[in-house]
């Protein structure tokens, strides 16, 4: 009997190594699992915080893209402003009262002049050109023909008047030109 309590705590020792083995392998499983979870974590929460600060920015954007767009014409229109002055001058010139006449008229000529100059300059800024048309080649794509006239001097589907003149943005037709086309010479009769 003493035998068999001998073989029995010899087996119980040795399965007992056996089985801590077994609890540390599950341990070190679970703390290698946690481990993970936790970096798990910190990547979710970063790329957490990623979108946030990208739909900020997309945010952000939007609104400067809004506010671009609500005041993109405020440059243009402080130069009109300008412009109004100036004609509002020229007309205050042109009121004529006694024998002044001839002076008003010159000064309102001169005011008008200068405001037109002004207008023009501040176009070119914007990328506004004007088309020349008066001797070219009639271009439906840039002009309109209003009439057709015979002309000693100019051949046929040529411009001979501008009525108003064209203009280009940058690379597109703003305002086609209005024009008279000439017919070629008149036929005698």
């Amino acid at each position: 009997m003493a035998e068999e309590n001998k073989n029995e705590t010899t087996e119980e020792s040795l399965a007992q190594p056996a089985e801590a083995a077994e609890l540390v392998e599950e341990v070190s499983a679970e703390e290698s699992l946690m481990k993970e979870l936790e970096e798990t974590r910190a990547k979710l929460d970063q790329v957490t915080r990623f979108a946030a600060e990208a739909e900020n920015s997309r945010k952000r954007m939007e609104r400067d893209k809004e506010k671009l767009l609500k005041y993109a014409g405020e440059n243009i229109l402080r130069d009109l402003l300008n412009t109004a002055d100036n004609l509002e001058r020229a007309i205050e010139q042109g009121k004529v009262e006694g024998g002044e006449a001839e002076q008003k008229l010159a000064a309102l000529l001169a005011g008008v002049e200068l405001t037109k100059k002004g207008l023009d300059t501040m176009l070119e800024r914007c990328g506004v050109t004007p088309v020349s048309a008066v001797g070219q080649p009639f271009n439906p794509d840039q002009m309109d023909a209003l009439t057709m006239e015979a002309s000693e001097e100019l051949p046929a589907n040529h411009v001979v008047k501008e009525f108003a003149k064209g203009y280009a943005f940058k690379d597109k037709v703003l305002r086609h030109a209005q024009v008279v086309v000439s017919s070629g010479p008149a036929k005698a009769a």
